[in-house]
């Protein structure tokens, strides 16, 4: 049988990390969930979308509701056995349903991270909610020491 696989990341550079995967796509059934924004907005390669999130802003929380009501609905419409992301922030909801759903969650930290985390990648990795964790970068076994390096997927 055939995996279903989601690739999800926020917009900007996570995403162009992201879209290095796409050949998983070819291989499996797959489909990409992204945030909306003005960029992106036609793009044929995304099937999905999210409300773009910002911890800073008065809507961080209602954005996140939203994100996780469209992550739900999302799981619930394309039964994904594997979810795999690149960060950041409306990634969370996700990430968080699969692994409740029994889904196979792989996380991926920024390439640009070399010497410290981000903040989803911190929670990912502390609350243990990837089944595999992958830094691009060998120097970030030093913060993740749990984490898998392969190097870069660019």
């Amino acid at each position: 049988m055939n995996k279903r696989i989601c690739l999800i990341s926020s917009s900007g550079g996570h995403f162009e990390q992201l879209l290095c995967l796409k050949p998983l796509l070819d291989k499996y059934n797959g489909f990409i969930v992204t945030e909306k924004t003005k960029y992106n907005k036609k793009d044929k390669k995304i099937n999905y979308y999210l409300k773009q999130v910002n911890r800073k802003e008065i809507l961080f929380i209602p954005n996140m509701i939203v994100n996780f009501i469209k992550s739900l609905w999302i799981i619930m419409l394309e039964k994904p056995d594997i979810i795999i992301s690149t960060g950041v922030l409306s990634t969370i909801p996700m990430m968080y349903l699969g692994k409740m759903l029994k889904k196979k969650i792989i996380y991926i930290e920024s390439f640009a991270k070399i010497n410290s985390p981000t903040k989803t990648g911190q929670l990912i990795y502390k609350k243990k909610i990837a089944d595999q964790f992958y830094v691009q970068w060998e120097s970030m076994l030093e913060i993740y020491p749990d984490a898998i390096f392969l190097g870069g997927i660019y």
